[in-house]
């Protein structure tokens, strides 16, 4: 009997170091991947030339408002604006006050510029004018400090938005609530929206989410029919996990009966246009590039396209 108690425990523990060994030399429990917020694109191009403005204030007045937003606001009246009783506003959400400043100062029109430069995220612009009385005050203290500053009373001959990126969500909420006092609106390869369902890609069977493009759809009709101004451009950039600025353009373009064109030529800084359509006071225009830098030359291209919304 000892014997055989000798042999039975000798068969177990033998079982035993060889569960031991193939469990520790199964691989690795392997973690879910976290969910990413869009699929990137290459962060580099070296075929277009992506000329840049000058990174210094062209001569004129700076004023900041500290009281408005969570981030200071930067005003700027340009050298030849004589400040009388009106004067044309150019509201820019998102990116350096250098740039609308360059661009405000090449108009014909006497125009001021305001730039609202919060952080990273359509939600950090959209939230603060969710609340319908934030707009109305920043214009009362930009025309405030305006006029204490000139010494001349200023107030608003018209009122233009213009956003890059992720600005777009300021003027999502400013239309939502104040859509009548806005003449033209800007949009620098920056229209978003989720799909329905969500993260489930057109090519998928998605939709998008019509709600969130409402209010643009009605401004670019009634830019069509020649009561507003509305200029948008769009690079080929395809975040994935939500709707590109070339699925939105189209979007709106179906709403409104139109059709876009194809065309090769050169736009600013570089940027090499694929297709347009010009329609009353509505413009749309697709650029090539899925890079940084391609996105970012739709910003540097404010000068130009605020011109194109402004004066054509």
């Amino acid at each position: 009997m000892k014997q055989m108690d000798f042999i039975v425990y000798t068969i177990i523990l033998a079982i035993g170091i060889l569960l031991l060994f193939f469990h520790g030399c199964s691989p690795p429990q392997e973690q879910a991947p976290m969910p990413i917020n869009q699929f990137p694109s290459p962060m580099s191009d070296s075929i277009r030339s992506h000329e840049r403005i000058d990174n210094s204030m062209p001569p004129g007045l700076s004023i900041q408002l500290k009281d408005i937003l969570s981030k200071p606001v930067e005003v700027f009246v340009p050298q030849q604006v004589q400040v009388s009783s009106q004067v044309d506003l150019l509201i820019h959400f998102h990116g350096v006050a250098y740039v609308p400043a360059h661009a405000v100062s090449a108009l014909k029109q006497p125009m001021i510029s305001v730039t609202v430069n919060l952080g990273s995220g359509s939600s950090v612009y959209e939230n603060p004018f969710r609340d319908a009385s934030v707009f109305p005050r920043l214009l009362d203290s930009v025309y405030r400090s305006v006029t204490e500053a000139k010494g001349t009373k200023a107030e608003s001959a018209g009122i233009y938005l213009s956003s890059f990126s992720a600005g777009y969500g300021a003027v999502r909420a400013i239309l939502k609530n104040h859509l009548a006092k806005i003449d033209g609106i800007c949009l620098l390869d920056g229209l978003h929206t989720d799909y329905v369902p969500a993260g489930q890609r057109l090519a998928q069977g998605g939709k998008l989410n019509e709600e969130k493009m409402t209010d643009f759809v009605r401004f670019a009709q009634l830019a069509k029919d020649g009561q507003k101004r509305f200029l948008i451009t769009h690079s080929e950039i395809f975040p994935g996990t939500y709707a590109s600025t070339t699925e939105t353009a189209y979007y709106i373009l179906t709403a409104v009966k139109l059709k876009r064109h194809p065309v090769l030529q050169w736009g600013p800084g570089g940027m090499q246009m694929l297709s347009e359509i010009r329609a009353g006071g509505l413009t749309v225009l697709g650029f090539a590039g899925n890079t940084a830098p391609d996105h970012v030359d739709h910003f540097h291209g404010l000068p130009v396209f605020l011109k194109q919304l402004t004066e054509e």
